[in-house]
């Protein structure tokens, strides 16, 4: 189904690498658990469970409709706007240590993104960064220097 996407182009975004240990039978607290609601309510099939176990959203089929951030359980789904690139994979709220413990992708707040921004469009809260996308200028510093891979550039460009 083609669907003609409206400017500004957005899309939904899942905020969870996929990272986590968590033993069986247990939920993750703050990320994706793979459940698939999101999944079974997307009218456009732009969203599919992927090898990390985590729901990943295809933007180009995407409309922003949002029944996904409504229906997901954990509540790690968001609309972002397209233009910007660099994102937060992650929606931890515990400190750094028993974050550590429980996802080897999880964010720490150790507040290097903050420091590294430019803009001053990365904020440390509650244990996890936070991107302003109004301030955001896509330069990709602090994705460079995330010692733990949780900011991500969507276009693959920056590691």
């Amino acid at each position: 189904m083609a669907v003609k996407k409206k400017f500004p182009y957005r899309s939904a975004l899942v905020a969870c690498n996929g990272g986590c240990h968590v033993q069986e039978g247990q939920s993750c607290e703050n990320g994706c658990i793979g459940c698939g609601i999101c999944v079974s309510v997307c009218p456009f099939q732009a969203i599919a469970i992927n090898e990390n176990g985590v729901a990943e959203v295809d933007e180009a089929k995407c409309v922003a409709c949002g029944k996904c951030v409504r229906e997901c359980p954990k509540q790690v789904i968001h609309i972002h706007e397209c233009a910007n690139y660099i994102v937060v994979r992650c929606s931890n709220k515990q400190n750094g240590k028993e974050a550590r413990q429980v996802c080897s992708a999880s964010c720490i707040g150790c507040g290097i993104c903050e420091k590294t921004c430019t803009a001053g469009a990365v904020k440390v809260t509650d244990h996890c960064a936070v991107i302003d996308e109004s301030v955001c200028l896509s330069c990709g510093m602090c994705v460079v220097k995330c010692p733990r891979h949780v900011l991500t550039d969507l276009r693959g460009i920056i590691c």
